[in-house]
């Protein structure tokens, strides 16, 4: 198992700067190794389930030669009609040349009441990507713990 705090950034990583963004999304590589570790060979939908957790799926949107792209949610019951939503239906693209992740989009909908007015605040640019990719880190340690694995 790698651990990401076996980093080891070339320069003083200053928060919510564009170095500092590329070194988490190294992280959130590592992490999502830990989760799923065949995502060179992903294809369709994978589902985890672990006790005391909402089942996991990751539904694979594309493939090319140095990228995987993929979105990642828990699957809740819409109390209005029954149907399943996807939250926070994560859209993620994994650089395989670089070995990197990126969150590149959360679900525009939220049933979740929490989640929804954190996701839709008004970032710039930079600190957009940063918010989305500390919460894609964390939430694959979180995942990890659960035992969650794909």
């Amino acid at each position: 198992m790698v651990i990401d705090s076996l980093i080891v950034p070339q320069t003083i990583i200053e928060p919510r700067s564009f170095a500092g963004l590329i070194t988490l999304y190294e992280s959130n590589y590592i992490r999502l190794r830990e989760l799923f570790e065949d995502v060179l060979v992903f294809e369709g939908e994978r589902t985890s389930s672990v006790p005391g957790d909402p089942d996991l799926y990751a539904t694979l949107i594309e493939r090319t030669t140095y990228t995987v792209t993929f979105t990642l949610s828990y699957r809740f019951a819409d109390a209005d009609n029954g149907s399943a939503i996807d939250e926070p239906g994560m859209t993620i693209r994994v650089y395989l040349d670089a070995n990197l992740a990126e969150s590149m989009a959360l679900s525009e909908r939220y049933v979740q009441r929490l989640l929804g007015p954190s996701a839709r605040a008004q970032f710039r640019e930079l600190d957009s990507r940063w918010a989305r990719n500390s919460m894609l880190n964390k939430w694959f340690e979180y995942l990890s713990d659960c035992g969650h694995r794909l």
